[in-house]
């Protein structure tokens, strides 16, 4: 195996394994720690290269790729949520609105970094206070950023999106595909 994940994230080991089953998942204990100023693309770009580098220490042989995934609204950079509340106050930002969500890459390879972001604009439908209380009911929102899965019992709420929906989800697949075979690891 000549590809590591550095990611936990089941849907990014899902996407990773539309390019490609040759990889191991070697999850990072990287700091995910950011200034509050900072943009999030800067911000994605950052810590998925903060993940690449951590695992790519033990394994400087392998194509190690980190990734992150944030929503940002009105200039505040939306992570997962803390608990339940902190759920809901994301999805009442979200709901009747656009937002935009940004998944940096790193690929750490050959002692060299490639980084990139993609990402989409996204729009919500307005969600009632019933909807949005059954949504995080749910659970699916605990650890997603925004508080929401476009693939899953969020989609009723997306009224459109503009850009790749792959980055909504969590990896970009086409742009990593491309990389990975530009840098010759495919």
């Amino acid at each position: 195996m000549s590809i590591i994940l550095a990611s936990a994230s089941p849907r990014r080991r899902e996407l990773l394994s539309l390019i490609t089953t040759d990889f191991e998942i070697i999850v990072s204990e990287a700091d995910e720690t950011l200034p509050r100023s900072i943009a999030p693309e800067q911000a994605v770009m950052e810590l998925a290269t903060r993940k690449a580098a951590a695992v790519a220490k033990s394994h400087p042989d392998r194509a190690v790729i980190g990734s992150d995934t944030v929503v940002a609204v009105d200039g505040e950079i939306l992570g997962k949520p803390v608990d339940d509340a902190d759920a809901v106050r994301m999805l009442k930002l979200l709901s009747g609105r656009k937002h935009h969500v940004f998944t940096g890459l790193c690929i750490a390879y050959q002692g060299k970094n490639t980084v990139f972001y993609d990402g989409a604009a996204v729009e919500f439908a307005e969600m009632s206070e019933a909807e949005i209380a059954d949504y995080v009911a749910s659970g699916e929102p605990r650890d997603k950023a925004g508080a929401y899965a476009i693939q899953g019992l969020a989609s009723k709420f997306i009224t459109s999106i503009s850009g790749d929906y792959y980055s909504v989800v969590g990896l970009p697949v086409s742009r990593l595909y491309k990389s990975l075979k530009d840098l010759k690891v495919l």
